[in-house]
């Protein structure tokens, strides 16, 4: 983690730059707002995307994130000129402990997260949605890695988009540059829903408020050995797998879960 829990227990205090945060009933939404520069990545809004993450990822009544956007863009990418300028502005959360690199935040968050997809989404900006849970996104949206048009590569995208899509799809989309619709990213994975323009904050908001309904320690235990089991030889992976039920069966929320099953009501979690 690029921060402690006791340097992220203050969150909510905190003034962003380029940065929305909201937290409402176990949901954090966190929303790019650079829409001047298409919402591109440049240092200050990486550090605040990290810090929110990790705070996300502490603390324990978060049970769902949220990553939306303003304006008609999602996310164009890293923006290269602050990064290749050392562009320095004030800063507005506490240093990284390392370089923030989106894959490995998200993949660490071991939360449900939901990428809520307005607008376009081109290059960097698919370590955002590569990383989530699901993707919902409106019709018109569009998707391209055009990295290789300026002589780049995709290289963190790639490793990204290999955990949710086979090896030629991912190949494929980083050598040809091509602009995928939304039916297409649809088609092949990187998004998990497509709905009508102006009804992607009222989807993301139905699948946010289904997740609720579900045992969030369950969900960040599942996560969380999903992750970890990628580091296991196979051979050792269903031990691991068995252990992590044992463990699981001794939280208070199973206990909860398994006692509501028994009395026929429905349960009431303490993400314990």
């Amino acid at each position: 983690m690029l921060y402690t829990a006791q340097q992220t227990s203050s969150f909510p205090t905190y003034t962003f730059r380029y940065l929305l945060a909201e937290q409402n009933d176990h949901v954090l939404t966190l929303t790019l707002n650079r829409p001047e520069k298409k919402n591109a990545l440049n240092p200050t809004l990486l550090n605040e995307l990290a810090f929110a993450l990790t705070y996300a990822h502490y603390e324990k009544e978060v049970w769902v994130v949220v990553l939306a956007a303003v304006g008609n863009v999602f996310c164009a990418g890293m923006d290269l000129k602050s990064l290749s300028t050392g562009e320095q502005e004030e800063e507005t959360v506490p240093a990284p402990s390392g370089p923030v690199r989106l894959g490995e935040l998200l993949a660490g968050l071991h939360k449900p997260c939901l990428a809520q997809v307005q607008g376009a989404v081109y290059a960097g900006g698919f370590l955002l949605i590569g990383g989530c849970t699901h993707v919902v996104a409106a019709d018109p949206v569009t998707f391209s890695l055009p990295e290789v048009k300026r002589g780049l590569f995709p290289f963190q995208v790639m490793a990204s988009l290999l955990e949710i899509m086979p090896a030629r799809t991912v190949l494929d989309l980083c050598l040809r540059a091509r602009t995928l619709s939304a039916a297409e990213a649809l088609k092949i994975g990187l998004v998990t829903e497509v709905v009508h323009a102006g009804e992607v904050e009222n989807a993301v908001q139905q699948l946010a408020d289904e997740l609720k309904q579900y045992s969030p320690t369950a969900m960040q235990f599942g996560l969380r050995a999903y992750q970890q089991l990628k580091t296991l030889p196979s051979d050792q992976q269903q031990a691991f797998l068995y252990e992590q039920f044992q463990q699981i069966q001794q939280t208070a929320d199973a206990q909860e879960g398994m006692k509501a099953f028994l009395e026929k009501r429905a349960p009431t979690w303490r993400g314990e």
